[in-house]
């Protein structure tokens, strides 16, 4: 046992206490970050253009201070870039995470030095839940690799500016950059596929045991390896490898994939991580479901869905929701972001102590004819589908509607790239249109009514998807491709790929 893995184990355990005490109070817990927050924000200008002096309890909040998304408080935003202190939250932030916005073009989040330590901790916090739970240790003593951006940070007025990967990077403990890979000089390679080549040179030969970053990534990592040992088994070249961290997108359509070209199956650990804050991780590898961080910085409110769009939804504190209904996720942060949606749906799966689930985005989904199909579902129609063709495996997929094909009605078309393809395309086409229409009683309605056909499988070539991120410079790091969409600019591009 290494000093890591010995002096890892108690460790754990206190933060496992820790972690029981506040969850096991939410209410509480989030009214203690609530005051703390209102504190803050009375000596900030959006706090004296709301009225902070007037607000004493989460009514009074709610009528001060509306929900937002980046355009709307983006004016707040562009002062704090050009470096005026006490906007969003008192003195200036020590960095902006720098993102792509949908309609915003780049976005930069605030990261204030109060919430910095909402970042690094969680994610620690999110291995040591393991530790604690399972007892197992070793993997903190061989090689950790951190498949992120680029460390490398700019500066605008004086505050650095880089991608939320990139700035946590500079806040690894001490005690695991001796043993962190790849090396900062190869992290900051920009061309992802270079520095993916250079990643390999560094790591194959060295004693990996747990790797972390998005799926679809760490796949084309894994792919490349093998290519480069004649298709050996990664457990055959990393045979202690046996840990897993992930967030960002559902792992399960990638399980398969990942587990036959690892050779086995490893533990694995889900992440909740966003520019705007790192908001929940996965505490059990028993219970389904992510523990939100109620005492992290973040004051979280939850409008549902149904309601998001309308003039005065509903907003809800953590002891208000219900469970097994999606809501717009909404946070108010010691980062200076006040009302601020995040475009993330999620619902909840446990109230003691309070885990959930991300659905999806708020303006990811498809409803052309309202049948409003949102990720969770198109992604449990395609893993039940799956799991009926075992044979079958994923590199990716998007959904997007036809609303005016050529002949016959319109349709929903699923565009796949399949590392192995169902033996019976026809029949898995079927299957999955079956499933789609258990998850989504609109969808169902519409294809019995015959308003919408069957869906669809346009089937893509190799490498489709990483050409796609290529051509939108989002190759690589955290980005990931959008489940599904009520337009068709994604497969427009598909369908003039040659």
């Amino acid at each position: 046992m290494g000093f890591r893995s010995f002096l890892g184990k108690p460790f754990a355990k206190y933060i496992a206490a820790q972690t029981k005490k506040w969850a096991s109070q939410p209410r509480q817990s989030q009214e203690k970050v609530f005051k703390n927050l209102l504190a803050n924000g009375l000596k900030t200008k959006f706090g004296r253009d709301h009225h902070f002096d007037q607000i004493n309890t989460y009514e009074d909040f709610k009528k001060r201070v509306p929900v937002r998304d980046y355009e709307q408080l983006k004016p707040y935003i562009e002062e704090m870039v050009e470096g005026k202190p006490d906007i969003l939250w008192p003195g200036k932030p020590i960095y902006l995470s720098k993102t792509s916005g949908t309609t915003s073009g780049v976005k930069y989040i605030p990261i204030t030095k109060d919430s910095i330590p909402n970042h690094f901790v969680s994610a620690r916090n999110a291995v040591l839940a393991y530790v604690a739970e399972t007892g197992k240790a070793d993997f903190l003593d061989g090689k950790l690799i951190f498949l992120s951006g680029s460390p490398e940070l700019a500066k605008k007025n004086g505050i650095h500016v880089g991608r939320l990967s990139g700035i946590v990077n500079h806040h690894v403990p001490g005690y695991l950059r001796t043993n962190q890979m790849p090396s900062y000089e190869t992290n900051c390679i920009d061309d992802w596929e270079t520095k993916l080549e250079k990643i390999i040179d560094e790591t194959i030969d060295k004693n990996m045991t747990l790797i972390s970053g998005i799926p679809p990534w760490v796949q084309m990592y894994f792919d490349r390896i093998q290519a480069r040992v004649d298709g050996k088994k990664i457990k055959d070249v990393f045979p202690n490898f046996s840990m897993f961290v992930y967030g960002g997108v559902n792992f399960e359509p990638y399980r398969a994939k990942l587990e036959e070209s690892i050779g086995k199956k490893i533990d694995s650990v889900e992440t909740y991580p966003a520019s705007e804050g790192f908001i929940a991780y996965q505490d059990s590898q028993t219970e389904p479901g992510l523990l939100i961080l109620l005492n992290s910085g973040i004051f979280f409110e939850f409008i549902p869905t149904e309601e998001y769009f309308d003039e005065n939804p509903t907003r809800l504190m953590i002891h208000e929701v219900e469970l097994n209904k999606n809501y717009a996720l909404i946070i108010n942060s010691n980062a200076g972001l006040w009302g601020y949606s995040i475009g993330d749906t999620v619902k909840f799966v446990s109230k003691e102590p309070y885990r959930l689930l991300v659905t999806g985005r708020i303006k990811h989904f498809i409803s052309a004819f309202g049948e409003h199909v949102i990720g969770e579902e198109v992604e449990k129609a395609m893993k039940n589908t799956c799991e009926k063709f075992p044979e079958t495996e994923l590199i990716e997929f998007t959904v997007a509607p036809n609303v005016a094909p050529k002949e016959g009605l319109p349709l929903h078309e699923w565009y796949i790239e399949f590392a192995q393809k169902p033996n019976d395309l026809a029949a898995f086409e079927k299957e999955l249109n079956l499933q789609l229409q258990k998850q989504n009683t609109y969808y169902d309605d519409l294809i019995t009514g015959n308003i919408l056909r069957g869906l669809k499988i346009m089937e893509l070539r190799k490498n489709a998807f990483i050409d796609y991120m290529k051509s939108q410079g989002k190759l690589g790091g955290q980005n990931k491709v959008p489940r599904l969409s009520n337009d068709r600019k994604i497969a427009d591009w598909f369908e003039k790929m040659d």
